[in-house]
């Protein structure tokens, strides 16, 4: 049973357009700190720049985007009563944007105070927003697998906060964890849980809906929408195993739990990619495109995996996990995040428009909020941007290009929102305006 979409539960359109707007931003930050740095960023993922950028990316572009994403999909698709989404947001996005500066610039300069700051904010954001949200997705009476993935989601959000605020605390105090955890321990299963268990979880449990309802494609198979997150949650329960003590990081089951995580993400890449192949409107939108390239890449990623784990000598090689860090953050969620926000912002243009209009002054069509030769001229840059990067991790020399070509596919998809939102904005005014001329003129 699918869940029954409730548009009059849309929290007001303020409230994810905050965080939509700002996420962009950090993307460009990430990419000129790579222009900046050059060759010295991708030396290996523990460079000061690296950790930066990859931080930039994950706590402020796409945690930005995903956060506003959930506050609308929570209420519209679960039907589900988010406490005060004014308030939350109001709250929730001004800390976690200082907290993604606290954090990006304590690893540029390897400043403490500002670890244990960003540890600060991000549990005080993220703890008020996983409190609401987990209220709102208990207590919804929906039904169905996205509101049982979005649980997920959520939950594997929460580990992720705690593993990271953890971990920032620790580089803040600079203590040693060596007597119950390694340092590296903690920060694998840190990142699988943020990307499998947060990331990943989230785009599963959205695409279930959105794939078929967006792109006119059949439905995902039962079996798949019960195997794949359920297997998932399982692996990373598993791969959490490392934290129990006199386990560490080098215990042989620790391939086998790699190899069926990365076998699970294939196949519902595949899967996905499957139906596409099968939608019912040939003609393919700038959504479809970046949805498309995104399972690619997840695809890609997957395969990456498995090469480097049969192979140590590429696998333990300095620029491996930036090689996956790329397909997997700019390659699989910002091309998803991307094309959802294509489709989100036009579309929340149109319902809240059309309620404040009414028939006596109907919104634009919503092909007309954001021109498609601007979304097609972004994706194009955006796709250009991935392979760049990709290049430069093999010849870091391509960093300058790469760094460039990426900041400036971010600010396009800024200036591309920016415009759907001032379109909003003007038709809103012009709204109140004609309200406005019959009440003035009834007056004596």
């Amino acid at each position: 049973m699918q869940p029954t979409l409730s548009f009059e539960q849309a929290p007001p359109i303020s409230v994810p357009y905050r965080f939509f707007l700002t996420a962009p931003l950090f993307g460009a930050v990430a990419g000129l700190i790579l222009a900046w740095l050059g060759p010295a960023a991708l030396e290996s993922r523990w460079s000061p720049g690296a950790l930066a950028m990859t931080h930039l990316i994950v706590v402020d572009f796409m945690l930005q985007a995903m956060c506003g994403s959930l506050l609308q999909f929570v209420a519209v698709v679960a039907g589900a009563n988010i406490w005060r989404p004014r308030l939350v947001a109001a709250v929730v996005h001004p800390l976690i944007t200082a907290g993604a500066v606290f954090l990006a610039t304590a690893f540029l300069f390897e400043q403490q105070l500002l670890f244990l700051l960003a540890a600060l904010t991000f549990a005080m954001a993220l703890g008020l927003f996983l409190t609401v949200m987990a209220i709102a997705l208990l207590r919804t009476p929906a039904r169905g697998m996205s509101i049982y993935v979005l649980r997920l989601a959520v939950l594997g959000l929460l580990v992720t906060v705690v593993l990271g605020v953890t971990l920032a605390t620790t580089l803040g105090l600079q203590e040693e964890l060596q007597s119950v955890w390694s340092l590296l321990t903690l920060i694998n299963v840190h990142v699988g849980w943020g990307l499998g268990g947060w990331a990943l979880m989230l785009v599963i449990g959205v695409s279930f809906l959105v794939v078929p309802m967006f792109q006119l494609t059949p439905a995902y198979p039962v079996w798949l929408t019960r195997l794949v997150p359920a297997g998932l949650f399982l692996v990373l329960c598993l791969w959490s195993l490392q934290l129990l003590p006199g386990t560490g990081e080098a215990q042989p089951w620790q391939p086998v739990v790699v190899l069926a995580g990365m076998l699970l993400a294939g196949l519902y890449a595949a899967a996905t990619l499957w139906l596409q192949s099968r939608r019912r409107r040939r003609q393919a939108d700038v959504t479809f495109v970046f949805w498309r390239g995104a399972m690619l890449a997840l695809l890609g990623l997957a395969a990456s995996s498995l090469l480097f784990e049969a192979l140590p000598q590429i696998g333990g090689h300095a620029r491996a996990p930036l090689w996956l860090g790329v397909l997997a953050l700019p390659g699989v969620f910002l091309s998803v995040i991307m094309g959802m926000l294509y489709k989100i912002m036009p579309f929340l243009n149109w319902l809240h428009l059309q309620r404040q209009g009414g028939t006596a002054l109907p919104p634009p069509n919503m092909k007309q909020m954001i021109p498609e030769r601007a979304m097609r001229g972004q994706m194009r840059l955006h796709f250009a941007a991935l392979v760049l990067l990709l290049a430069a991790v093999l010849w870091p020399a391509l960093a300058l290009p790469a760094g460039l070509a990426f900041a400036a596919s971010c600010l396009w998809l800024e200036w591309n929102l920016i415009g759907a939102a001032r379109v909003y904005v003007r038709f809103r005014d012009r709204i109140r305006a004609a309200a406005a001329g019959p009440a003035s003129s009834a007056q004596p």
